[in-house]
C-alpha cells in the first residue's frame, strides 16, 4: 500500500501531523498477531492499547457483530431500547461487583470517566451538597484525553499544556507503598490530609485501583484502597474506580479492586469489554448514587450502539467461559522469570510485573525509528513511551510468545 496519503492527510495519536513518526501498515490481525501488508507477522505485545485481551478477531465476537449489523446497526437510545443493550446488562450482572447494577453505556473510556464525574456531582447536588463540585485524584493517574478526564489525570503529565482550560481538581501524592511491599501507613497520609481539609468541596475521589496505568505504570498496595473507602465514607465523598485498563482479568483478578475487597460507588470499565473489536465503555453506579439523580444530564448520539453492545455481550460471555485466571497466572510467572535479567541493564531503573502486565521503568526510551526497527527484527509490536517499556499481551499468548516479548523489551531498553 502507498503510504503517501497517510503522511499527507492522517494525524496519528501523540504525533506531529507535518513530521509524522514512521508507521507500519497493518493489513490483518488474528489471535495474538498483527500481520503487515508485506506479510510480516508481529506479536501484539500491548493488545493494541490493552483491549484485545483474547487476541484479535475472536470468532464469537466477530459473529455477533456481523449478525447485529445486518438487522439493527444503530438506533437512538433515548425513548428506545434494544435486545443487545439488555443482553449486555444481563451479562454484566454476572461479572460486575455486587451493587453496581446501574449501567450507563458510553462511547469510550474517557467518556465513561466524564459520566462518572458528572454522576458524582449530580448526586452531591441532589443530596443537599451543591458545593461539592470538585474531584480528588492521585498523582500519577491517567483517566483519558477529554477535558474532564484530563483534569483528573496527573497534573505533571502530558496534559499540563492545557492548564487554564481544565477544571481545577485536588491532587494527592500517589501511593508510595509498592504492591509487593509491607503496608506503610504513611502512604495514605497525603490523601487523608487532603480529604480532611477539602471534603466540603469534593464530590468524589477517582483512582485506578492497584495499577496506575499510562502515566505511572505503578502497582501499589491494596490496603490503600481499604483506607480510601473508609475515608470517603467518613467524609461523605463518593469513590470512583477507573477499571478501564484493569477490568476483566488483566491484573490477575476480575477487577484490580478485588485485591482489596473494596466496593466503589461508581466503576468505569472499557477496553477488554468488547475484546478489542469496537469502542464501548460503561459507567456502573450503585442504587445509592442513581436514586437521588432525577435526570442524568448526559446522552451521546451513539450511546448503547447495538453493534457495540452485541460485541460486548459476546466478549463478557467469552470472559466467563475462559480460565483466564490460569492464563494470567501463567503469563505473570513467565514475565517475572524472563524480565528478571533486565534488572542488570544500565538503562533499567525498575522491573515490575503483576498479572498479565510487565513493566521496565527506564532512564530513556528509544526513538520511534529505533522502536520500528526492533519491532521488525524481533517480530514483536511494543510501544514504549515516557519512561516505560511495557507489555500487556493478549491472554492467549503462548510461553514462546511471552519469551519473545521479553527479549524485545530487553532490546528496547538496551537500544539507548
Amino acid at each position: 500500500m502507498n503510504l503517501a496519503t497517510d503522511r499527507a492527510n492522517l494525524w496519528h495519536p501523540y504525533a506531529s501531523a507535518v513530521k509524522p513518526p514512521p508507521v507500519l501498515d497493518a493489513a490483518t490481525a488474528d489471535g495474538a498477531w498483527i500481520v503487515l501488508d508485506d506479510g510480516t507477522r508481529l506479536i501484539d505485545g500491548i493488545s493494541s492499547w490493552w483491549c484485545a485481551a483474547y487476541g484479535h478477531a475472536c470468532p464469537t465476537v466477530v459473529q455477533a457483530i456481523r449478525e447485529q449489523a445486518a438487522k439493527l446497526p444503530h438506533v437512538m437510545f433515548a425513548g428506545l431500547t434494544h435486545e443487545p443493550a439488555i443482553r449486555l446488562a444481563e451479562r454484566l450482572n454476572l461479572v460486575m461487583p455486587r451493587g453496581l447494577n446501574r449501567y450507563f453505556y458510553a462511547d469510550s473510556g474517557s467518556i465513561a470517566v466524564e459520566c462518572a464525574m458528572k454522576m458524582a456531582i449530580q448526586y452531591q447536588a441532589a443530596t443537599g451538597h451543591p458545593g461539592r463540585r470538585r474531584i480528588a485524584v492521585l498523582k500519577g493517574g491517567y483517566h483519558g484525553d477529554t477535558v474532564g478526564a484530563m483534569s483528573v489525570s496527573d497534573p505533571g503529565g502530558m496534559h499540563r499544556i492545557f492548564r487554564g482550560l481544565l477544571p481545577e481538581q485536588f491532587f494527592a501524592d500517589r501511593p508510595s507503598c509498592r504492591f509487593d511491599a509491607p503496608w506503610d501507613e504513611a502512604s495514605f497520609a497525603p490523601m487523608e490530609s487532603l480529604l480532611e481539609e477539602h471534603a466540603g468541596e469534593i464530590a468524589a475521589v477517582i483512582a485506578e485501583p492497584v495499577f496506575q496505568g499510562a502515566n505511572a505504570m505503578w502497582f501499589y498496595h491494596p490496603e490503600y484502597l481499604r483506607k480510601l473507602r473508609e475515608a470517603c465514607d467518613r467524609h461523605g465523598v463518593l469513590l470512583i474506580f477507573d477499571e478501564i485498563a484493569t477490568g476483566f482479568g488483566r491484573t490477575g483478578r476480575t477487577f484490580a479492586s478485588d485485591y482489596a475487597g473494596v466496593l466503589p460507588d461508581i466503576m468505569t470499565v472499557g477496553k477488554a469489554l468488547t475484546a478489542g473489536s469496537v469502542s464501548l465503555a460503561v459507567a456502573a453506579a450503585s442504587d445509592r448514587v442513581a436514586e437521588p439523580i432525577d435526570v442524568f444530564l448526559h446522552g451521546p448520539t451513539f450511546m448503547a450502539n447495538p453493534i457495540a453492545c452485541a460485541a460486548a455481550a459476546a466478549s463478557v460471555e467469552l470472559f466467563l467461559s475462559r480460565d483466564w485466571g490460569a492464563e494470567t497466572a501463567r503469563i505473570e510467572r513467565r514475565l517475572k522469570t524472563a524480565l528478571a535479567p533486565c534488572r542488570a541493564c544500565p538503562n533499567v531503573k525498575d522491573v515490575r510485573v503483576l498479572g498479565a502486565v510487565g513493566v521496565l521503568e527506564v532512564e530513556r526510551i528509544p526513538d520511534p525509528e529505533t522502536t520500528r526497527k526492533i519491532a521488525l527484527e524481533t517480530g514483536v509490536w511494543l510501544r514504549p513511551y515516557d519512561r516505560f517499556v511495557y507489555t500487556m499481551p493478549p491472554f492467549i499468548t503462548d510461553d514462546a510468545g511471552i519469551d519473545r516479548i521479553a527479549e524485545a523489551m530487553r532490546a528496547l531498553a538496551d537500544a539507548v
